[in-house]
């Protein structure tokens, strides 16, 4: 089973258990300072992994915040966020992502590029595939791509979506679901660039750390693949979230999200998966995927203080190649902690446990996550 130890568990101890004045000043500044101003800060989280499949993991994550004005507005927070590991089996993993907000957020443009050597566990395609056909398959995959949206009203964006992609699938053990399954497709991998719209109404009082208002993202990316059987289609994304204030500590949130491939192939790592940190927590990602997936969640928030807050969080969801069906929804719940490491502009590190189902003869499905940021 995978450990996972993260700096979140030395903040609690140093914020319970300690002085301030035994802490050095670049933890204390990072952590724990009460600076209420719009300055830039960072943060940095160390990761320590261990599994059969790597081996030890280790690296770190950092994140950089800041206003792009200097003034008191409404200007939304920015950041550059970066994340990099190794193992001792000579896997490895980066990415760096940037978000930023221009001034009065007339227009928010979003970048990023990412590299992967990670094997994963393929299970097979659909909504009930067997913990006993899992297969180990290898996989690298190199990834970039850009956003831009301007504001058209208060609340409306508009904009383009662009990236390219290539994954690179190694020979996977003979006779296995891999190669069995006939909706299987593209077991190599493949190169493809996509560009398409996307629509975004935000009427959020904060980009960080929400406690009222709605936010609907929308983007559809035409795909063209190169190669033999390069891929020619399309894939549409749609997620809505709202929050709702109940009281100064209380906030809940409700989360829905659909995804869709598109064209008559079906590559498997284009095809839509349940369960990541931030939907459908407690399922391994890709366990389940097929041509559309549908899931939703709601978590009620609780601000212990300006430092600690609890999560508790329930929800379904589904994958499915043409027809939805409600008696396949599958379920998930569980709960977490979140350290506000800048109170100001509601940064947050978060550690969560989900529990998803028991499918007959096997363990419970569940998974633990840390991160930086909200779920949704």
């Amino acid at each position: 089973m995978k450990t996972l130890v993260t700096f979140i568990l030395l903040l609690f101890f140093v914020q319970t258990g300690f002085s301030q004045g035994y802490i050095p000043k670049f933890i204390r500044k990072m952590y724990l300072s009460k600076d209420t101003t719009r300055k830039s800060s960072f943060a940095i989280l160390p990761v320590l992994t261990s599994a059969p499949e790597t081996g030890l993991e280790a690296g770190g994550a950092g994140l950089f915040s800041f206003y792009s004005d200097s003034i008191k507005s409404n200007t939304r927070v920015s950041s550059i966020f970066g994340y990099a590991t190794g193992t001792t089996k000579g896997q490895s993993r980066f990415s760096i992502n940037t978000s930023y907000w221009t001034p009065k957020n007339t227009y928010h443009l979003t970048a990023g590029v990412g590299y992967i050597n990670f094997p994963f566990n393929f299970y097979g395609i659909g909504n009930n595939t067997r913990a006993a056909d899992v297969v180990r398959v290898g996989q690298e995959r190199i990834k970039a791509y850009l956003g831009a949206e301007k504001k058209l009203t208060d609340n409306l964006y508009a904009g383009i979506v662009a990236g390219a992609i290539r994954y690179k699938i190694p020979v996977a053990e003979a006779n296995s679901i891999f190669y069995t399954d006939q909706r299987v497709e593209n077991h190599g991998g493949g190169s493809n660039i996509y560009l398409g719209p996307s629509v975004t109404f935000d009427s959020r009082d904060n980009n960080t750390y929400s406690t009222r208002g709605v936010i609907i993202t929308s983007s559809f990316e035409a795909i063209k693949g190169f190669g033999n059987k390069g891929y020619n289609g399309g894939f549409l994304n749609v997620e809505y979230s709202q929050f709702f204030a109940l009281s100064k500590k209380f906030v809940l949130g409700v989360d829905i999200q659909e995804q869709s491939l598109t064209g008559s192939g079906s590559p498997f790592y284009w095809l839509p998966a349940l369960g990541n940190d931030e939907m459908m927590r407690g399922y391994y990602n890709g366990r389940y995927r097929d041509r559309n997936m549908l899931a939703g969640q709601t978590e009620l928030r609780y601000r212990l203080s300006p430092r600690i807050g609890l999560v508790g969080f329930v929800g379904t969801g589904e994958v499915f190649n043409k027809s939805f069906s409600w008696a396949q929804l599958k379920p998930n719940y569980g709960g977490g902690v979140r350290y506000f490491f800048d109170i100001e502009k509601g940064l947050s590190i978060r550690a969560d446990y989900g529990i998803g189902q028991k499918n007959p003869g096997e363990k419970r499905q569940s998974g633990f996550y840390a991160a930086l940021g909200q779920a949704f």
